[in-house]
């Protein structure tokens, strides 16, 4: 018998994805779906392992070999990160390690989860070599499909199981989805205990106050799902549909007291797609979080439109330090277009105002390429970022991820869509991004490029992260900016939106 009932695994294909970002500058996150399905699993009797292969920096071949030490009866590879272009772009490297396991352990159960698989579940289980499609969030999914192989059934077997996909006979059955956990104080913490925590780091803005001491680093949710609708997320492929359900916040500070206790954690990302909208449950997190007196480091997602300013001087007091805001774009034309314009731009002016005045730090969330941008409205948008000055900016393409509307959109019109998974990652050498009405993909990546060393390199923006932040911190932006990308599709195709055959995309 198998000594382990499952092993969950999150492949390695950081330098695809990051290229030289990937050794110093971009954050390494501890895998949150993967403990969380484990916490599930191991809470109804089975006995799971976990393996990071991104964190502990392992090749196939290596991930291989771990895999066969714990002889599991079930393999379900994750590819799911926790923003709408964390999963597809890690496609490239499950497929690797499922070609492996193919050859090696042909006779062991595969399952492929996730965000991706869960917006393109007939097309994953077509275009992979794996047994099974988990298709939602996979808690229960996963524990039926043990408890079926655990009792003798195989993987030739009819499953009726809620969330699963699978061939059998040649043709694909698809169940329908399984029903997502209402209420989340029912979920167990996280099984941390199964991560290599001492390999994880924040991203170096996060530790701009602290540049050389970006780890322990941890994340945590206090939601699932977001409300909103906005064409260029996927984020609700993973969750049926619109909505959100809330932690409760005792179980929430029962695991930052946790992680302060058994990993000294200081640096802490807030996972939730919109954490900073209803106010009983933020400010009933902040006041246990003050209660304890931490020195902590947080930061979160917070919109234009739901902040307020009697939210601020409480989020400081607990630690809230940075606020992702998703400004998105310069020009109202090009916000309507993509549902997110709700808010005006001398809005966005008086929320950075607010929040660096309560001594809070933003990251500034723009978008290029979106589809009514050109290169007015993309200069339009550098011009504002510019003028806000935050701490740091993601400067992001738009991208068609799967499971988006841009994404139907893209195939209805017969919008060239990218050949390989790994084109759709910002910092690919391969990225293709989404060409506009009026400019083609080249046209947005080259901007796109351009505009990240225009920002980060700019005077004004210099000046003020010296006085902030220090010599250390200045130095640190300038090595991330002396690095250079490579990318192939400059100039990939001229003019406007190429149309071509589905088929291509």
């Amino acid at each position: 018998m198998p000594k382990t009932d499952i092993v969950l695994v999150k492949t390695n294909n950081q330098k695809k994805v990051f290229q030289v970002l990937s050794k110093d500058f971009s954050g390494k996150e501890p895998p949150l779906w993967l403990i969380l399905i484990a916490a599930y699993l191991r809470g109804k009797g089975f006995s799971v392992a976990v393996l990071d292969a991104e964190a502990e920096n392992l090749d196939p071949h290596e991930t291989l070999d771990r895999i066969k030490a714990v002889d599991p009866l079930l393999i379900s590879i994750i590819v799911s990160g926790t923003n709408p272009s964390a999963s597809t772009i890690n496609m490239p490297g499950a497929r690797l390690l499922l070609n492996e396991l193919k050859q090696s352990m042909p006779q062991t159960a595969s399952v492929l989860a996730g965000l991706h698989p869960s917006a393109l579940p007939r097309q994953t289980l077509e275009e992979e070599p794996v047994d099974f499609v988990v298709q939602g969030e996979g808690f229960s999914t996963h524990a039926e499909l043990l408890q079926a192989l655990k009792s003798g059934q195989t993987k030739s077997d009819t499953l009726e199981i809620k969330g699963l996909w699978y061939h059998k006979d040649g043709q694909v059955v698809s169940n329908p989805r399984a029903e997502n956990i209402h209420d989340l104080g029912q979920l167990p913490m996280p099984a941390w205990d199964l991560l290599p925590m001492e390999k994880y780091r924040a991203h170096n803005w996060h530790c701009f106050d602290h540049i050389h001491a970006r780890n322990p680093y941890a994340v945590l949710y206090t939601s699932l799902g977001c409300p909103f609708r906005c064409s260029f997320c996927c984020i609700n492929a993973i969750f049926g549909q619109p909505g959100i359900r809330y932690r409760p916040p005792e179980k929430v500070i029962e695991e930052i007291d946790f992680l302060v206790d058994k990993y000294n954690i200081k640096n802490i990302k807030v996972l939730d797609e919109m954490f900073i909208m209803k106010w009983p449950h933020v400010e009933a997190i902040c006041d246990l979080i003050i209660e304890r007196g931490y020195d902590l480091n947080f930061w979160a997602y917070g919109r234009v439109d739901t902040v307020k300013p009697y939210m601020l001087e409480k989020l400081k007091r607990a630690g809230f330090n940075w606020i992702a805001y998703g400004f998105e774009s310069g020009s109202k034309r090009v916000r309507d277009g993509v549902t997110k314009g709700r808010f005006e731009t001398e809005q966005m002016k008086e929320i950075v105002k607010m929040t660096h005045a309560a001594g809070i730090q933003i990251v500034a969330n723009f978008i290029f390429g979106l589809p009514d941008d050109d290169m007015a409205s993309m200069r339009e948008t550098l011009d504002l970022a510019g003028e806000l000055n935050c701490a740091y900016a993601n400067l992001y393409c738009a991208m068609a991820y799967p499971g988006s509307q841009l994404y139907q959109e893209a195939i209805d019109q017969k919008i060239r869509l990218p050949k390989s998974w790994s084109a759709y990652s910002q910092f690919s050498v391969d990225c293709l991004p989404l060409p506009t009405k009026h400019l083609s993909s080249g046209q947005v990546l080259k901007f796109r490029d351009q505009a990240f060393g225009e920002y980060h390199t700019s005077p004004a923006y210099l000046d003020m992260i010296k006085e902030k932040f220090g010599e250390a911190t200045l130095q640190n932006i300038k090595d991330m900016c002396a690095m250079t990308l490579q990318r192939n599709n400059y100039d990939h195709v001229d003019g406007k939106r190429f149309h071509c055959s589905v088929d291509d995309g």
